[in-house]
């Protein structure tokens, strides 16, 4: 592909793609606006609830190594469109279900269909692009992709009161369908290969997936991934609903306005992280400073409750809700410092080993998030979803720690 870098037609089919990673944050983050009916349909708990959409993530996770492969191999276009027909079948099966088993089958379907909804974006951008250009095009992407989370606050929210949870799993497969024709008419066929020699096997590309990833220099990166995002989809996809209806009273259409305001950050932070990493360089820093300033504004969310420690510093029963506004958006525009993991992984590796790179780097993006939800679900059912919210910041200001440590020297 001879595609220029600025040009109309990288763009648009860029943004098709990008409008795939939409749909993915959507379907994963609907379970925090729909807790509590999903939980009383499903005859589960929150804490169940938790186990059942972490099925989602381990399915995400189990599909990034033929992912990394298939991208490599077949090209972007047709592993998109695959993975769409995938996503528009788990919507329905979602709609359909009648129990957690049926609900748990459905979430696994949209897992694996969801899997490479983001790499396949930024594959194509990554084999087009330089390093130095790829980290402003990977903080577009996600802004883009954040977007599904905005549709997941109030528009979703509205629908559910409405018109039940499983209007929006219909809404999600309608989506992908619309999508599937956009990819299919912007998105070019991969170019034939020059090349006629024989082509490693399946199992032999697979294992390399994993042996980029335990590279030295994409250790660190892998590791900060293993909890970027789970804490993301912990507060955005489980907890922060929780949070607001239960602890904080909020009714869902008012959890979904706040919400709908915190995730503004998740959009507009991409693009700022973009913006920074090509003025100011200094990935490491920023990476760094990113994880730990969203942890800590986790830590300051959950001391807000009912008898936590802000809350009697302040001399208060529990903070306002404006306080927990406030420190969703704190987080959401530092925990949007994460786009640069996928720069850096750019950076590490030739472009024809990018699909293999940026998925081994998702794979812990997504065992994380499945490891972490299941984790904060014991916790939560222990403690609350303070404390779940808790303990996600803590594993993630740990990690931070550590990458800081292990990235010593690097720029």
């Amino acid at each position: 592909m001879t595609t220029r870098e600025g040009s109309s037609a990288f763009v648009a089919p860029l943004l098709a793609l990008a409008f795939g990673h939409m749909i993915s944050n959507m379907v994963r983050t609907l379970p925090a606006i729909s807790a509590d009916v999903l939980s009383r349909d499903l005859a589960v708990s929150t804490e169940e609830l938790a186990g059942l959409t972490g099925a989602y993530h381990f399915a995400f996770a189990a599909g990034q190594i033929p992912l990394g492969v298939a991208l490599d191999r077949f090209g972007v276009r047709p592993v998109a469109l695959v993975l769409l027909a995938t996503v528009s079948l788990g919507g329905v099966l979602a709609a359909l279900t009648g129990g957690a088993a049926g609900f748990l089958m459905a979430q696994i379907v949209l897992g694996l269909g969801c899997c490479g909804m983001l790499l396949c974006p930024m594959t194509l951008a990554a084999k087009l692009l330089s390093p130095a250009r790829f980290g402003l095009w990977s903080g577009l992407i996600q802004g883009v992709g954040n977007v599904g989370m905005l549709l997941s606050a109030s528009p979703l929210a509205w629908l559910v009161e409405h018109h039940g949870w499983r209007a929006g799993f219909w809404a999600t497969a309608v989506m992908a369908v619309a999508v599937a024709a956009l990819v299919a008419r912007l998105v070019q066929p991969p170019q034939p290969r020059i090349d006629f020699g024989p082509r490693p096997r399946f199992l032999s590309e697979a294992a390399q997936v994993l042996r980029i990833g335990a590279r030295s220099r994409l250790r660190p990166v892998v590791l900060l991934a293993f909890a970027s995002f789970a804490v993301v989809i912990g507060v955005r996809g489980l907890w922060g609903g929780p949070w607001l209806m239960e602890v904080k009273g909020l009714s869902r259409i008012d959890a979904g306005a706040l919400m709908l305001v915190a995730t503004l950050a998740l959009i507009a932070g991409p693009l700022l992280a973009g913006l920074l990493d090509r003025r100011l360089g200094h990935r490491r820093g920023l990476l760094a400073a990113g994880h730990g300033l969203a942890a800590l504004f986790l830590l300051l969310l959950a001391g807000g409750g009912p008898g936590g420690w802000l809350s009697q510093l302040f001399g208060r029963s529990m903070l306002p809700t404006s306080a927990d506004m406030a420190l969703l958006f704190a987080f959401g525009l530092a925990i949007s410092i994460q786009p640069l993991l996928f720069a850096m992984t750019r950076a590490a590796v030739p472009p024809e080993d990018a699909g293999k790179a940026l998925s081994a780097v998702n794979l812990s993006f997504f065992l994380g998030a499945a490891m972490l939800q299941a984790a904060s679900g014991a916790v939560g059912s222990a403690g609350g979803s303070g404390a779940a919210i808790a303990f996600l910041a803590l594993v993630l200001l740990g990690c931070s720690l550590v990458f800081l440590r292990m990235t010593r020297g690097a720029p």
